[in-house]
């Protein structure tokens, strides 16, 4: 018999890209955007790079507290579920193994199989078993908020240091074009690295990442240069 390969599927890095393409995307976009309002608005380089490296600060911070705040709480609600049905499991294990053999019949599985399939996997791991096709918490899905914090911080970091790098190296005379070309091709690099990372298209990720980066790019942009024109 050949041993068995262990597949590597997609979605077990479902985790950890959302965080870094959000991260990121985040930390191109928002800063990038600031940087375009204060340039329009007539602001000196000192004044746009000072905006700039507290946009980056700032942003990293929020991005990091937020994702924790956010997937804590799944991963309270997590435990909290997996705390009822290790209870109702020490309660009446008959009655969740017909529970499960309940949920395998509803998929097409015949009553005798499901039945057997039902005690076979409580027999190895009781609550795993219900955990997964009860409440639909699988080892690969389940919230870890420290990582997810860790990696939207990092990864916004180096989003927004994109950004910041054109302040610093770009003439100032033609500081909102390189801003708004740089922006604008660092976001479709992101696009098209999340797309080949998660599987998807790379032409439709490029499309929609660099379309509103490039809506909000010009919207702030826009604003930037109402009020430096009435101030």
């Amino acid at each position: 018999m050949r041993p068995t390969i262990p597949e590597r599927h997609l979605v077990s890095r479902i985790g950890w890209l959302r965080a870094a393409v959000l991260g990121a995307n985040d930390g191109i976009l928002s800063t990038a955007s600031l940087i375009l309002g204060v340039a329009a608005a007539d602001g000196t380089r000192g004044n746009t790079l000072i905006a700039a490296v507290a946009a980056l600060v700032a942003g990293a911070m929020s991005m990091a507290a937020g994702e924790y705040v956010s997937v804590s709480s799944q991963h309270d609600t997590e435990q909290a579920d997996l705390s009822r049905e290790r209870a109702e499991l020490k309660a009446d294990i008959v009655g969740e193994g017909e529970e499960l053999a309940q949920i395998y019949r509803e998929r097409g599985v015949d009553d005798a199989t499901a039945h057997l399939v039902s005690r076979e996997l409580m027999a190895k791991d009781a609550l795993g078993a219900h955990a997964r096709d009860e409440l639909g918490i699988t080892a690969t899905g389940i919230a870890r908020p420290i990582q997810a914090a860790l990696t939207s911080a990092a990864t916004f970091t180096f989003g927004a240091s994109l950004p910041v790098m054109i302040v610093i190296i770009a003439p100032p005379a033609t500081l909102i074009v390189a801003e708004s070309v740089g922006a604008l091709v660092f976001l479709a690099v992101l696009g098209a690295v999340g797309g080949v990372t998660g599987g998807a298209n790379v032409w439709r990720a490029m499309a929609r990442v660099t379309f509103w980066g490039a809506l909000a790019l010009a919207v702030t942009a826009s604003i930037g240069r109402l009020v430096g024109t009435t101030l």
